[in-house]
């Protein structure tokens, strides 16, 4: 009888990413957790329609189905993208079905209308209201008050904040928490929550339950 493949030891997670500053922070993930987990992700940025593809028509993405621990969405939630909601988690469900019992876990990483917050809760915690360009202007130049070389997409200057991640964790998890007097449903990772939080007006970002993940993997 042929022995059966041993499961690798470290978790795999594809990560699939809006925009290049996104790519910035997930290689500096990748980077620092290399040791406890397999972190990979496209070269191109795309979504939940990329992903679907990948694994629709790409062998590679198609055959590691059944290795993949985890897929991540890293994106900004803003008003303008709320009706694409039902067809993104109709996309989730279809990829946690690709791999049976268990099931591929989908997180969705999001932060309120620009990663700059995210970035921003990496040195204090705050909710300013973020819904128009002048107001992500304002976060962005914010950031660069503190990181003075900081550019979408830059991975130095974006390494050298987020170096800073168990600051951003710490307050991340707070905003989340307080956000339970304002209607949010449960803390919980799930489609109701996430949903809630997707046409939610409150700051807020889920980036750091990926690092809490990776953390407890040490």
């Amino acid at each position: 009888m042929m022995a059966r493949p041993t499961k690798k030891t470290k978790p795999l997670i594809y990560v699939f990413c809006e925009g290049e500053s996104e790519q910035a922070y997930t290689d500096f993930l990748k980077k620092t957790f290399s040791d406890i987990a397999v972190v990979k992700r496209p070269k191109s940025t795309g979504l939940f329609e990329e992903a679907r593809d990948k694994f629709d028509k790409d062998k590679s993405y198609r055959d590691n189905a059944e290795v993949i621990d985890e897929i991540w969405f890293f994106f900004d939630v803003e008003k303008d993208q709320r009706e694409k909601w039902n067809a993104r988690i109709k996309i989730v469900k279809s990829l946690r079905r690709l791999r049976n019992k268990p099931g591929i876990k989908v997180r969705l990483l999001m932060t309120t209308a620009c990663i700059e917050y995210w970035l921003m809760l990496h040195y204090k915690k705050y909710t300013p209201d973020i819904e128009t360009v002048a107001d992500k202007q304002r976060i962005l130049h914010e950031v660069q008050s503190r990181e003075k070389d900081y550019e979408k997409g830059d991975y130095s200057s974006t390494a050298r904040i987020a170096e800073r991640y168990p600051t951003a964790v710490k307050n991340a998890r707070d905003v989340l928490t307080e956000l339970l007097q304002e209607g949010l449903p449960e803390l919980a990772d799930t489609d109701e929550r996430n949903q809630w939080l997707y046409f939610s007006s409150r700051s807020f970002s889920t980036v750091f339950e990926a690092i809490e993940f990776l953390e407890s993997l040490k």
